[in-house]
């Protein structure tokens, strides 16, 4: 499980970058009590020597390493606009997995903001269409999948969490490096009006 980005020192990992730097992953943090329900149930079900992360919500899979400045002001412009709930939804079969998924209409604006900030870096994944979900199994036979998501299904009853923030981390292989998180809902510098990216 990679530890909290909001204990991370990130100004090291903002100096003398070049092409060949890691990319950068973008995720929903989520309110703890829901990140802990998440993380259980993925410990539980996702095979224990593949498992290198915590429960997670990823917006954006690769974004380019050598541009984590920019990537970080665009998020911190993004995060200054209230906080907001997001919905979980039902389960979803991943073929060798399952997954919760997720809507809220405050997730999709913030995400497509990014995109048309982000445009010219983004890889042919992050283009498309964003089904925002939280994986809980995968990596298994497609059997132990859909038994899994049929168990699942039949206790389920859709609820809303908290989404509380902007997290931003290196991928590194299968582990994830945090760089550092943005808590949503913070006043823009100088005033009240919401900024956005403007790259």
């Amino acid at each position: 499980m990679p530890p909290d980005p909001r204990s991370a020192q990130a100004g090291p990992l903002h100096e003398g970058r070049s092409s060949a730097s890691p990319p950068l992953v973008v995720t929903l943090l989520l309110d703890p009590e829901a990140q802990e329900r998440f993380d259980r149930l993925r410990a539980a079900h996702f095979p224990a020597e593949r498992n290198h992360l915590a429960a997670h919500v990823t917006l954006f899979h690769a974004l380019p390493g050598e541009h984590v400045d920019a990537v970080s002001a665009d998020l911190a412009d993004a995060a200054r606009r209230p906080a907001f709930d997001v919905a979980v939804t039902g389960l979803r079969l991943l073929g060798r997995g399952v997954a919760y998924t997720l809507e809220a209409p405050e997730l999709t604006a913030l995400r497509a903001a990014l995109v048309a900030a982000w445009e010219p870096w983004l890889t042919p994944q992050d283009r498309q269409r964003h089904a925002p979900h939280v994986t809980v199994q995968n990596k298994v036979e497609p059997a132990v999948a859909r038994a899994l998501r049929d168990r699942l299904a039949a206790e389920f009853a859709p609820h809303r969490v908290g989404a509380r923030g902007l997290g931003l981390w290196r991928y590194l292989g299968g582990p994830w490096a945090p760089v550092d998180a943005f808590p949503l809902g913070l006043p823009a510098p100088g005033g009240d009006e919401q900024a956005r990216p403007d790259r």
